[in-house]
């Protein structure tokens, strides 16, 4: 029997040099979401933060960069690693939030698309290669992934190009402590659609959105600090609100993925999740294992957060690119192995898909 499996049969990321550490921040000024000044010293304040969220370090993008450069430079390098004629490709999909905003102007630039510039980068001739952007939060690039895998199922493509590529850095508000979360990065993946006898690749996937009362979690918004640029908003969240939307949704929708792969959660070799929150994670993952009555198992979940910091819709996919090349010796992801896939941000959207190498 033959299946048409969607593979990934290359991988490429990109993590901008200038690194961030937290001492950066031990000067800076923050103001509450009341509007009032911290006077907590500046290293209790980075102390408490690092505990939260694990975060030690992120990475911003130089001035003259722009997250279509990123973006460019993740794709070559899955192009590269996939070993395929970019022509051949029939879909660039680009998952991001802010498009392209130039370093000391807060304007947003998706004229053209953020894929669009990638193929022009790339210098793909072929029209019958379509490039678009996907707006879905910080789950945009697993939600392109699930889009090209539908599409490839469906025999409308057989190769796609999957990118996610954000820079938060350039929409945050420096007086507000959440800034030290945020860090930029691209990521990006060559899915192939593949006929053989047996299935993998793309097993099953879920997703959801809630707007009732959990549209706004993520907003845009003015600064904490009174009078400072107020013609300007910048990204802003209720912290709390999200965590417990995440802990009280995410693990369902990765048990309804499982499910419809007809996998038991045993068979599960590795959790790659959206890199937001150290903590979050752990607590996400720790109840997507009791929803089995299962401990979570040691080594399941592989961090980078720690020292990549949360680039959005990048985290993903730079974290399976780092640990295809050796970078997390300690999870070798080894053919046969089963995947699960997952996010959650903006919208607010939760995404998963499971994925056998």
């Amino acid at each position: 029997m033959e299946y048409l499996n969607t593979l990934i049969t290359g991988m490429g990321s990109y993590v901008p040099s200038e690194v961030i550490k937290n001492d950066t921040f031990v000067q800076q000024e923050f103001y509450t979401e009341k509007l009032e000044r911290l006077d907590n010293p500046g290293e209790e304040i980075i102390s408490k933060f690092n505990e939260i969220t694990g975060i030690k370090e992120r990475r911003y993008l130089k001035k003259d960069q722009l997250v279509s450069d990123m973006a460019a430079i993740a794709a070559k390098r899955a192009i590269e690693d996939a070993k395929i004629d970019p022509e051949t490709i029939d879909q660039i999909i680009c998952a991001h939030n802010f498009g392209d905003i130039h370093h000391g102007s807060t304007q947003t630039d998706i004229l053209p698309s953020i894929a669009s510039k990638v193929k022009h980068t790339l210098k793909i001739k072929s029209p019958s290669c379509v490039a678009y952007d996907i707006l879905f939060g910080c789950p945009g690039w697993v939600q392109g992934m699930i889009q090209a895998d539908a599409y490839a199922k469906a025999g409308l493509g057989k190769r796609f190009l999957v990118i996610g590529a954000e820079a938060l850095s350039r929409v945050v508000d420096p007086y507000d402590r959440d800034t030290m979360i945020y860090s930029d990065g691209a990521g990006a993946a060559i899915i192939e659609a593949v006929e053989e006898n047996e299935k993998r690749g793309i097993l099953s996937s879920s997703m959801q959105t809630d707007t009732l009362d959990e549209a706004y979690f993520l907003y845009m918004g003015k600064s904490n600090k009174p009078g400072f640029e107020p013609d300007t908003k910048y990204m802003k969240m209720f912290g709390r609100k999200i965590y417990e939307y995440a802990i009280s949704n995410v693990p369902a929708a990765m048990k309804l993925s499982l499910e419809r792969a007809n996998l038991e959660i045993s068979d599960v070799k590795k959790v790659l999740i959206h890199q937001a929150n150290e903590k979050m994670d752990e607590a996400i993952v720790k109840r997507f294992y009791r929803l089995y009555k299962e401990k979570m198992p040691e080594k399941i979940m592989p961090m980078s957060i720690g020292l990549l910091g949360n680039s959005s819709v990048a985290t993903v996919p730079t974290l399976y690119d780092k640990i295809l090349r050796n970078e997390y010796p300690e999870h070798e992801i080894k053919e046969g192995d089963v995947l699960m896939f997952a996010s959650v941000g903006a919208g607010m959207n939760i995404n998963s898909f499971v994925y056998k190498k």
